[in-house]
């Protein structure tokens, strides 16, 4: 891939979480810095290699149209800011899907690459087509604030025994008990980038969970996934412009599970996760890459517990299926294609590329989804 000339310098963006009281979880505000990829018209291929910048963790590419495509591959590798090597090559899913109503900018999905001093970035459309680049090609590479809050916020574990409670007209049938869940101030998150109010689906039930993963490196300590939960939120609110981050909830690889997109744990609160079915569904994203490498049983007995609590506000089986309306034209994985309107039979636990052209959530974690079920009814009783 040749590559394109690259001018200009960092533009450097962040701003202070507001002052909260000094008995509380302090916020932790993120950073990013960001370098234009110029892409001359017609022009099928572009690359930059910066070898000193500020320190940063994850990163991903942006371009100007947020509902543009890039039709074919985005690889990235970084520099450890400890030992200076420099990382292999690793792919940046190009295509997760246009995510939140608010977008101001299009991008591949933000990757964790762990603490790091410098970048390389190489994109090209595909061969076989006629596409080219989407304009305003960007790198951003974010630093979602050092350590975990000053305060940190246990899980909150809800009194054993506790079932499932109905809300916003679930209801309620199943009985499985509410997990622990760390909340965005146990995350450190700074609402002061998200001022907007939540939003919540049209129906008032979720009908099915939608399982995701991240991307990105799975070395990361799990007393580090706070700051990668961070990292994700500032990508998806200041450099795509999504009012919130996307995923309704996260889980690290230990089996912590975070709070998402603010409104609730237990309300239907309406993500941009899936393209064309977040107006049913909840999102579940497990940090790292899930596409060779198994999830431990951490991950599955998390994920299985949390999808059979949230279904069960609603008295949704984990084992069983739903109809699901679909807001858009679309495609999944397998060349199933619809258009807008379309009722699809989804099991009420699927892969976000059974509704959705992506590789997500890995195949590896595609495979245990049958495990999750049966874990989750399990859970539910």
């Amino acid at each position: 891939m040749a590559a394109a000339a690259v001018t200009g310098v960092f533009a450097l963006q962040g701003a202070p979480g507001p002052a909260v009281p000094s008995d509380g979880p302090r916020p932790v505000a993120a950073h990013s810095q960001t370098r234009a990829l110029p892409v001359a018209p017609g022009q099928r291929d572009a690359a930059v290699r910066l070898s000193a910048t500020r320190p940063f963790s994850l990163l991903g590419v942006t371009w100007d149209d947020p509902r543009a495509r890039l039709t074919g591959t985005a690889e990235f590798r970084t520099r450890s800011a400890v030992s200076g090597q420099w990382s292999g090559w690793s792919a940046l899913d190009a295509d997760d899907g246009p995510g939140d109503a608010s977008a101001r900018r299009g991008g591949t999905s933000a990757v964790w690459a762990g603490p790091s001093d410098g970048a390389e970035v190489r994109i090209g459309v595909d061969s076989d087509t006629t596409a080219v680049l989407p304009a305003g090609l960007r790198l951003d590479l974010i630093d979602p604030g050092g350590g975990t809050p000053s305060t940190p916020v246990t899980p909150v574990t809800p009194a054993a025994g506790s079932p499932a409670q109905p809300a916003d007209g679930g209801t309620g049938t199943l009985g499985a008990v509410r997990p622990a869940i760390t909340s965005r101030a146990g995350w450190g998150a700074d609402e002061s980038i998200s001022p907007a109010a939540p939003q919540y689906l049209p129906g008032g039930k979720v009908k099915a969970v939608v399982v995701h993963h991240t991307a990105g490196s799975n070395a990361y300590a799990c007393a580090d996934a706070p700051a990668v939960v961070r990292g994700i939120y500032a990508y998806h609110v200041q450099q795509l412009g999504w009012r919130d981050i996307g995923y309704n909830f996260l889980v690290d690889k230990c089996g912590t599970l975070y709070e998402g997109r603010k409104g609730g744990v237990d309300r239907p609160v309406l993500g941009a996760h899936a393209y064309g079915f977040n107006t049913e569904t909840s999102g579940i994203a497990v940090l790292g890459t899930y596409t060779t490498a198994a999830p431990g049983e951490a991950v599955t007995s998390a994920v299985a517990r949390l999808a059979a609590w949230k279904l069960g506000l609603y008295g949704v089986s984990p084992t069983g299926t739903t109809t699901l309306t679909a807001g858009a034209d679309g495609t999944n994985y397998f060349g199933k294609a619809w258009t807008l309107g379309t009722r699809l039979s989804m099991p009420t636990i699927h892969g976000h590329r059974d509704g959705y052209n992506t590789q997500c959530p890995g195949d590896a974690l595609y495979a245990e989804l049958t495990r999750i079920r049966t874990l989750a009814a399990q859970a539910a009783g």
